[in-house]
């Protein structure tokens, strides 16, 4: 079986998805990484944007010499492996996502900036932006205005426009919280339906934070997925 690669959201790095890998089974096939910019990992000279995530994915994969590999992804995570299953078709098994914003325009990325204000999480939610400066030692706030940035960037030029989903053949399972506001339940669905080879998996009592969302029925999911 391939070996499991799993990729962290925007503003996260690869230790936010611990909990969760640490429910599945062979955790031996299972490979975390941050992307360029995020926790430990080295900043280069450019935006954030998801080509250049791919890129730091298929590095990790070379430089473990791995050729093909099954993926997971939480909300920006997912749209990566997305990313990399529609342009790196060979490299790619199995994607499974979660919480994954799959249509992007301005008004989207509008709705998703607003909170992206490095003053203001410091005012209203001290607690945050101290989970911040952990995660992001160097400086999360520059993380949050680069990452403000790549969401106004995606929402004039998404990587995977409305009509190309049905050009990804790969078996994916999209996971989404029935109370998501961020992805939104109805344009997952949307998107769903467009995939060939896709299955939806709505997880009950479920929120966007990849916290607050119900990980015993997330793991059992992925155990079946990337298992077949």
């Amino acid at each position: 079986m391939n070996p499991i690669i799993f990729l962290h959201g925007a503003l996260g790095t690869a230790e936010q998805l611990h909990p969760l890998t640490a429910k599945l089974n062979d955790n031996d096939r299972i490979h975390r990484f941050s992307f360029e910019g995020h926790g430990e990992a080295a900043e280069k000279d450019r935006p954030f944007r998801i080509e250049y995530f791919a890129d730091n994915t298929l590095s990790y994969m070379d430089q473990h010499e791995i050729d093909q590999a099954d993926f997971f992804g939480y909300s920006m995570g997912g749209y990566v492996a997305l990313y990399l299953a529609k342009y790196y078709p060979k490299r790619v098994g199995r994607v499974a996502t979660l919480g994954t914003v799959l249509k992007w325009s301005p008004e989207k990325s509008s709705d998703e900036t607003a909170f992206l204000d490095t003053d203001k999480i410091e005012e209203k939610v001290p607690k945050f932006a101290r989970m911040l400066e952990e995660q992001h030692p160097e400086d999360w706030r520059k993380v949050v205005l680069k990452t403000k940035e790549l969401l106004r960037y995606l929402g004039e030029n998404p990587n995977i426009k409305d009509v190309e989903w049905k050009s990804i053949n790969h078996p994916i399972r999209i996971h989404i919280g029935d109370s998501d506001a961020t992805a939104g339940l109805n344009d997952t669905i949307q998107v769903y339906n467009v995939i060939p080879n896709a299955q939806l998996v709505v997880l009950p009592n479920s929120y966007h934070p990849i916290h607050k969302v119900d990980t015993k029925i997330l793991a059992q999911s992925l155990n079946e997925f990337l298992h077949m």
